[in-house]
């Protein structure tokens, strides 16, 4: 698993794929946070690490789409699949890469920290919970995007269909926002919203459910993701 986490993260850096991604990322949310807490002299981060998941919406296709599919293109998924490792620790070893490009960008907001303490007073458990909520999403979407770059050879393929199932969650959040708790579709609705549980932790109130809700989702789409290779392996 390590040497398939260090040739996949080692990949995303051999290309301007990382650069490019880390960077888009750090430009847009320094500037939201610059507009949002620098230049309104506050403290409350909750709105920029809101926004963040939105971000990642639109720029984790970019990430995972590469993951199986070039791959695939390439040929060198036969070398993987009849290699003497698992299809675990394939799996784990492109998702961990994958969370490695991940904290490298988060690390980019460290300066935020710094700038709160010196200039404000920071929320040290609310801050936590950000950064909790931001990992937690984040593992999800990247699961999501391995397992449906897991299907097709076509990078462009796989990153359409992962952004429309981003959206596809945020349009549930949405409906599940507009109609409440009241009815039944609304709290189904309600209960599968990662955007809603999102905001649970930004808030700063850890809940053991809603962690076991993105580490179960996680986990199922990473086991999905091995069963494909599976089915390729035979």
């Amino acid at each position: 698993m390590n040497a398939i986490r260090k040739r996949d993260l080692q990949g995303f850096f051999r290309s301007p794929l990382g650069y490019v991604y880390i960077g888009a990322f750090l430009a847009v949310m320094n500037l939201y946070f610059f507009a949002t807490c620098v230049l309104s002299s506050s403290s409350d981060v909750s709105s920029v690490f809101s926004n963040m998941l939105i971000v990642f919406l639109f720029l984790m296709p970019i990430l995972t789409m590469r993951l199986f599919s070039e791959d695939y293109k390439q040929g060198t998924d036969r070398l993987l699949l009849t290699a003497p490792i698992s299809v675990w620790a394939i799996v784990g070893g492109k998702f961990l890469a994958t969370i490695g490009v991940l904290l490298r960008a988060l690390l980019g907001t460290v300066p935020w920290l710094l700038i709160i303490l010196l200039f404000g007073t920071p929320s040290w458990s609310a801050i936590l919970g950000c950064y909790i909520a931001v990992l937690c999403a984040a593992a999800i979407f990247a699961a999501m995007g391995m397992f449906l770059s897991s299907l097709t050879e076509s990078q462009l393929i796989a990153a359409v269909l992962s952004f429309a199932l981003f959206l596809g969650l945020y349009v549930v959040d949405m409906l599940s926002y507009s109609m409440g708790t009241d009815g039944l579709l609304g709290s189904i609705l309600n209960w599968f919203s990662i955007f809603t549980r999102y905001d649970t932790f930004m808030s700063g109130q850890f809940s053991l459910g809603n962690l076991i809700y993105f580490l179960s989702l996680t986990g199922l789409f990473l086991y999905l993701t091995a069963r494909v290779l599976e089915r390729r392996r035979m």
